[in-house]
């Protein structure tokens, strides 16, 4: 969670003109520990909230769409080949774009079953 830079401030001023630690982590909502991290970075002289890294991805979303609808029957593991990166690598990623890419439809498989069990009892 994000504080606001001037909830930081109000809680260091607050301490700093006496207030206890654990009396300020109560009236502001926050525990001992993001008190005294929050005491430690005003020292460094940075009291804003770190930016977070994200880091990058190792299939291009572009290219990933471009290549399932050229090629819309590959399976998982030809396209990490294609992009020289695992399966799993591949199964995130269309899972991050909200591609599915399943073979047969769900009713199928299930008549599929179906069939096999009736022609194993004759």
């Amino acid at each position: 969670m994000v504080y606001s830079h001037d909830l930081r401030k109000k809680a260091l001023n607050y301490i700093e003109n006496g207030g206890s630690m654990v009396t300020a982590s109560e009236v502001f909502g926050v525990t001992v520990r993001t008190l005294t991290n929050w005491i430690k970075r005003e020292k460094q002289g940075c009291l804003a909230p770190k930016k977070r890294r994200q880091s990058p991805s190792k299939i291009d979303s572009e290219k990933l769409k471009l290549y399932i609808k050229q090629t819309p029957d590959a399976y998982l593991r030809e396209i990490a080949e294609a992009f020289g990166v695992t399966i799993a690598a591949v199964f995130y990623a269309c899972k991050r774009l909200k591609i599915t890419l399943k073979k047969r439809h769900p009713s199928t498989r299930k008549e599929m079953r179906i069939s096999e069990r009736n022609l194993g009892k004759s």
